[in-house]
């Protein structure tokens, strides 16, 4: 392959032509201008090339020609017409003369002039090693490089005394995992379209697997419409023992098992096909693979694979073009070993020229991308729940009526009231989802006659991915969220939930997180909190990048937790185990409000009452007329304190014994009693961090989150979790009569956080639920609710 040919083939992997024949999303946009890059690729690229060497030669030659034909004249004046042979070279005892000297120069800056043809495979080596560098495994990997040997790569850096980076730092992070869409390719005038449908499959304990797969739908798996449209229908659910052994997914990565229940998939798809001309063009082989097969395995990766989006793609490959081109293509040692240097700058010109033609293609298509995440998504759809005490009477009859809704109460444990009329003293939660849009608007009219409708709402659940959440909600509720409590997924050793190609495992999650930590700032109120829950896998990402956010200024504390778990003993025969966990507790500002959080002491201990540091003031203290001094380094607390614990009886002295140079020394020093409640500190090990009441692997602890919203709000307050995971968060905002806002993008949205809430409308008597200073606020009598969902 030709060094022209190399770069073409670059380019069409960087513009997805492997992709030409999808129809959907970015790839329309893709296809628009595919002709437009096609004829850049195969033909503009050459011409520019040869039309900037051609502009080149013609100047240069012109020039050098002359000079050469007066070098050649004024040989023969000096050394005589014998002086050249019959075909025009200067003959050998001539050479070593000045004059031979000064013409033999002349004719090979005139040769090599003439030679500049064979520099045009070096603008082509030159652009590709340039493009290639920034993509790996068909994926944009932003490496800010700055020298070709020793250190390859150096960071954007402006003085500051500690900086945080990461490769994917100007990159947004796009979390895909499970926003189905449509996927559909075309074969002349055929459309397949593959197509998500709700898995009808109830696997209860007959689940042998906890990663889910995309497999053919059981009931309507393929269907022809119309002799124009072949629809493929999957379900993504988790497999019976049955299906593993079926599809031999066994063991293997989670790709590789996939990619076997495709060919299972494919065989049978096929076999299914009545046309015969169709079903050949479907086996025809793309990549060394069928081409139905080819399209099975895109779409189930692009469904479950991450991928980035640059923040300014231009600026960044522009940038790194021009230091290319510097370094790289005017190489200072090139340049020394050469005579003639015009060659190397036109070349230099060539590759930025054509090379910034490249990246505004490639930047359009970025910069195209990068709006569509930024634009503000759409509310498909919203729901409400509402508990029927809250229900005007006038609408108990369709209440009653609706066999879907009593169907619900009865899968959510609740007990069916016998008549219509009890549904006033009961406090069941109504989904408008059971009922037509009439009476969804009509419930809401009446409800809204004398108050707005988002005093009345207690709650908001959004399933969506949180980033776009967050970018909407910042429409509303910029500055208006108090607390905030998140437990992203951790960055673990072994594994991860990112499946990025490149395997940018930490930088992925750097940019995941902060991507929407900025965002989240936005939200806080001046007075508002943020605390995020990590271990050790992402404590050392995690603490830089709160303190660029938020600032240094307003770190609180890192606060203890303890984990979860009981660790197999052989993991850590090289290290200790892992006990505790942290929580990140930043505030907004300066400003913050703080509630301090008292527990009880479960035994009571006797405290010295000197403390650490030096005090003048405080050096000693009066105890019923006696007089007592700090030892050295140490102060007492204020005599006025020290009289309430006099009164109070907290008091008393201990002789201790210690060793001085003369010998052991007695000396008598006061003691205090804490009382029964002591304020809590950053160590909060001793509550539960963890909870398995919902089915949940990594479910927060109610204990732990009543602490939390308690220490920063007040009644009233909003508070939000944009990884509300099974839901704890809002649970227990709702349980202390807080406001609140949870965002969750994974399908137990439907299975866990949806049900858990409207059993806490309905009263809960699980975690918090059986704490006393609880019960006064949140009981059987004043439980009920208001709330929305929505799907972006």
């Amino acid at each position: 392959m030709t060094p022209v040919e190399k770069f073409q083939s670059l380019l069409k992997e960087l513009f997805q032509f492997e992709a030409s024949d999808l129809d959907f999303g970015i790839y329309r946009i893709l296809n628009y201008k595919r002709d437009r890059i096609a004829r850049f690729i195969e033909e503009d690229l050459k011409n520019k090339v040869e039309s900037a060497f051609a502009r080149h030669k013609a100047d240069r030659l012109t020039d050098i020609n002359q000079r050469f034909e007066e070098a050649k004249k004024k040989a023969i004046q000096t050394l005589g017409d014998n002086a050249f042979t019959p075909t025009g070279e200067l003959k050998e005892e001539f050479k070593d003369t000045p004059i031979g000297r000064e013409f033999l120069s002349v004719k090979a800056q005139k040769d090599e002039a003439e030679a500049i043809d064979e520099i045009k495979l070096q603008v082509f080596n030159d652009l590709y090693n340039f493009f290639s560098r920034y993509y790996e495994e068909g994926d944009f990997a932003p490496h800010y490089r700055y020298s070709i040997r020793g250190h390859r790569y150096a960071i954007p850096y402006n003085g500051e005394e500690v900086k945080l980076y990461w490769a994917n730092s100007d990159q947004y992070y796009i979390k895909t995992g499970e926003l189905f869409r449509d996927y559909t390719f075309r074969i002349q005038d055929i459309s397949t379209i593959f197509r998500i449908v709700e898995a009808k499959t109830e696997l209860g304990s007959n689940k042998a697997t906890k990663q889910r797969f995309f497999i053919l739908d059981e009931e309507n798996p393929v269907e022809t419409v119309d002799d124009r449209k072949l629809i493929i229908r999957f379900q993504y659910r988790e497999l019976t023992e049955d299906e593993v052994r079926h599809y031999g997914v066994e063991g293997g990565s989670n790709t590789a098992k996939q990619e076997k229940v495709n060919l299972k998939s494919y065989q049978k798809i096929i076999s299914k096909i009545r046309d015969a001309g169709l079903k050949a063009k479907l086996s025809e082989l793309k990549n060394d693979k069928h081409l139905l097969l080819y399209h099975l395995n895109r779409f189930t990766a692009r469904n479950t694979q991450d991928y980035f989006i640059h923040k300014n793609l231009k600026k960044f490959l522009s940038e790194q073009l021009d230091y290319f081109v510097k370094s790289e293509v005017l190489d200072i040692e090139t340049l020394e070993k050469e005579i003639f240097l015009d060659k190397h700058i036109t070349r230099a010109k060539v590759v930025k020229e054509i090379g910034e033609d490249i990246i505004d293609f490639l930047s359009q298509i970025e910069d195209f991308q990068k709006r569509l995440w930024e634009k503000k998504k759409f509310v498909i759809k919203t729901e409400y729940v509402i508990t029927t005490d809250r229900v005007p009477e006038e609408f108990y009859g369709e209440i009653w009526k609706n066999k879907e809704q009593k169907k619900e109460w009865e899968e959510l444990g609740f007990d069916i009231p016998e008549t219509k009329g009890e549904l006033k003293d009961r406090k069941l939660p109504i989904d408008t989802k059971y009922f037509s849009q009439e009476f969804k608007e009509r419930l809401l009219e009446k409800l809204t006659e004398k108050q707005d409708l988002d005093d009345l709402l207690d709650g908001l659940l959004i399933k969506s991915e949180n980033w776009q959440a967050l970018n909407l909600l910042l429409n509303k509720y910029k500055g208006e969220v108090q607390t905030i409590y998140i437990d992203p997924p951790f960055n673990k050793e072994q594994d991860a939930d990112y499946l990025y190609n490149v395997k940018y495992k930490d930088s992925t999650w750097a940019s995941m997180l902060e991507n929407r930590l900025r965002l989240a700032r936005d939200l806080l109120s001046e007075k508002g909190s943020i605390f995020v829950r990590c271990d050790y896998n992402g404590n050392w990402i995690v603490r830089p990048l709160m303190d660029e956010i938020f600032g240094k200024e307003n770190f609180r504390n890192e606060i203890v937790v303890k984990k979860s778990g009981v660790p197999q003993p052989e993991q850590y025969n090289l290290r200790f185990n892992p006990y505790t966990e942290t929580l990140y507790f930043f505030s907004k500002s300066g400003t913050l409000r703080i509630n301090p959080i008292r527990i009880k002491r479960e035994q009571l201990e006797w405290i010295p009452m000197h403390m650490p540091k030096e005090n003048k003031n405080k050096a000693s203290i009066i105890i019923n007329n006696a007089v007592f001094f700090a030892p050295k380094g140490r102060h007492f607390p204020s005599q006025d304190y020290v009289d309430v614990l006099v009164r109070e009886n907290r008091i008393k002295i201990v002789e201790k014994e210690y060793f001085d140079v003369k010998g052991i020394k007695r000396t008598k020093i006061p003691y205090f009693l804490p009382k029964g409640f002591d304020l809590s500190n950053s160590n909060w090990t001793d509550i539960p961090s963890y909870s398995q009441t919902q089915g949940f692997a990594t479910e927060n602890s109610e204990i732990l989150l009543k602490r939390v919203i308690e220490s920063t709000s007040n009644e009233g307050d909003l508070v939000m979790d944009f990884f509300l995971g099974s839901g704890t968060t809002t649970a227990v905002a709702h349980k202390l009569k807080r406001k609140w806002i949870g965002v969750e993008m994974g399908e137990h949205f439907w299975t866990v956080v949806l049900p858990r809430m409207k059993k806490v409308l309905a009263y809960d008597k699980s975690g918090i639920s059986r704490e006393n200073d609880v019960r006064a606020r949140y009981n059987e009598k004043t439980a009920g609710g208001f709330f929305k969902y929505q799907i972006l």
